[in-house]
Parts: structure tokens; sequence; C-alpha cells
């Protein structure tokens, strides 16, 4: 598949609709596509949820090492990221990194919240399997839960 091709018919757009924490350890985001079904992701570091809440207020002056490091291969490369798809592997959520610039590259089978913090850093289209999206659930967070964003 080249980059600039239409996304796959088998993946729809999504947002991030919640952000937040279960216990002072684990986050879970609620992405959300444009026919409101929606897709959960939990496991996930409270660190990580906290970058992905700081990405969407619009706050990337002083990015986590990682993600700098990262920032400054792809401009030392010529590499924009344009794309995240997110998949389901074995029971596990995994996303493919689409990149263009000099070349087009993808990155295969990286974190999920990992490729979502770079999506959200970037601003760049978050893409979900369809199969995975599930109509919305009516349910009342846990007491347990903190927001985020």
């Amino acid at each position: 598949m080249k980059i600039d091709e239409k996304p796959d018919e088998d993946y729809e757009e999504v947002k991030i609709e919640q952000l937040g924490l279960l216990d002072s350890m684990t986050g879970i985001m609620i992405l959300q596509s444009s026919t409101g079904k929606q897709f959960h992701i939990t496991a996930f570091s409270a660190e990580i949820a906290g970058f992905i809440a700081s990405f969407m207020e619009g706050k990337r002056e002083i990015p986590p090492t990682i993600y700098g490091m990262f920032e400054q291969m792809c401009e030392e490369n010529g590499l924009f990221l344009v794309r995240v798809k997110i998949y389901e592997s074995g029971g596990i959520f995994r996303a493919n990194l689409y990149f263009t610039g000099k070349k087009e590259v993808i990155l295969r089978n990286y974190r999920s919240s990992d490729a979502v913090a770079l999506a959200t850093f970037y601003n760049v289209p978050i893409l979900v399997r369809k199969n995975l999206l599930k109509e919305q659930e009516t349910k009342k967070p846990k007491n347990n839960s903190l927001p985020i964003k």
C-alpha cells in the first residue's frame, strides 16, 4: 500500500472522545468514529495518558525525551508522520505508523498507546480497524476512574 492511497475500507478514522485513568497506574481512552462507534484502549501507563492529555491541549513545546528523540530523527531524515492504523494482533492492540518524505516508511507492530500519542502530537489521523469499533455503551464510569481530559 502506498502512503498517499486512500485508507483501507477496513479502517475508520477516529478521534479521542475521552481520556482518563482507571487507577493511578493505568490509562484508558475511548476513541470514537464520526458514526458514534467506539473503541476502548486500556492497559497503558498513566504517564502516556498524561502525555496525550498535554498534546491534546496543544502543549508541544517540550516533548518528553522519547518523543523529542523521535521528532529529531524524523526531521533529520526528512520524514513526516501522516497516519496511524490500530489493529488487533493476538489479543493485543498494535499500530502501524505511516511516514512520507524523502521516502515512504511504514513502521509495523508498535504499541497502540505510543502510536496514539504520536498521532496526537503531530495532529495526524488515527484509523481503527472497523471490526474493533462497537456501538456506544451507556454505562456510567466507575467511581475509581480519574478523568484527565
